[in-house]
């Protein structure tokens, strides 16, 4: 969507609140012990609190309130009691919340104790492409400008972008146009304009980027069993650096 009043911009900054909130909850419970689905009940009470929902229950009727993935697990895993999280873990927390009819999202990838010195690169190498990408945030820019910084980012550390997943245009609902790519993507004609709301979020693996869907028809893999990290802010364009809605 593009924000026409300033209703739209406070009804998607309480929005980008809850989603803050929410993951900074689950980021600090995030130990091993915890299962995936003590954390999806910890993010759950937040927005309980709130009075927000979970758009992507809303939505798709995904089984869970939150997307919570591990290791290799790229995006969209469910969560449960039964995975519990062990010292090592490379946890992705992806949280979209609906409040009043407007939607943020945002995503975060968290090391659960003692992680491995090329799990702490691939990780920082995600958060970097994205301020990286920030800077093509501008009205007058191509979505497929942000693709190419984020790509070259990451491959400066050697890691690769997962080329079927990618960032979107959101507000009212949770995918809008226009799609935001992780790398430069011929087919992507979108243009930023001043007061556009969009998701960027590179998505990268350790290994190939090929992905692969789990039997259970949400949970996305990567093909070669690599370790994969994801991080993700809802942002308005602006005529100057873009308005962050999922940040502190």
């Amino acid at each position: 969507m593009s924000i026409e009043t300033d209703q739209d911009l406070a009804g998607l900054k309480a929005a980008g609140v809850v989603v803050r909130d929410a993951l900074a909850a689950m980021r600090d419970a995030a130990k091993p012990g915890i299962s995936t689905g003590e954390l999806d009940e910890i993010g759950g009470q937040v927005f309980k609190a709130a009075g927000a929902r979970s758009a992507p229950q809303l939505v798709y009727r995904f089984p869970g309130i939150n997307c919570i993935s591990v290791n290799d697990e790229i995006v969209h895993g469910i969560p449960s009691k039964k995975r519990k999280l062990a010292e090592g873990d490379l946890l992705k927390l992806d949280v979209t919340a609906e409040l009043n009819g407007y939607m943020a999202d945002a995503a975060i990838t968290v090391a659960v104790g003692r992680v491995s010195e090329r799990a702490k690169q691939l990780f920082a190498c995600a958060e970097r492409a994205f301020r990286v990408a920030m800077r093509e945030v501008r009205p007058g820019k191509r979505a497929v400008d942000i693709g190419r910084a984020v790509e070259a980012e990451v491959k400066r550390d050697g890691f690769a972008v997962v080329r079927m997943l990618q960032g979107h245009g959101i507000g009212r609902t949770i995918h809008e146009e226009p799609m935001i790519p992780n790398w430069p993507d011929p087919d992507c004609r979108g243009w930023l304009k001043e007061g556009l709301v969009i998701t960027v979020e590179p998505i990268i693996a350790m290994g190939s980027g090929e992905m692969v869907e789990d039997k259970d028809g949400w949970t996305i893999r990567t093909r070669d069993g690599s370790l994969a990290a994801h991080f993700e802010h809802t942002l308005v364009v602006t005529k100057g650096a873009p308005l962050l809605l999922t940040a502190a």
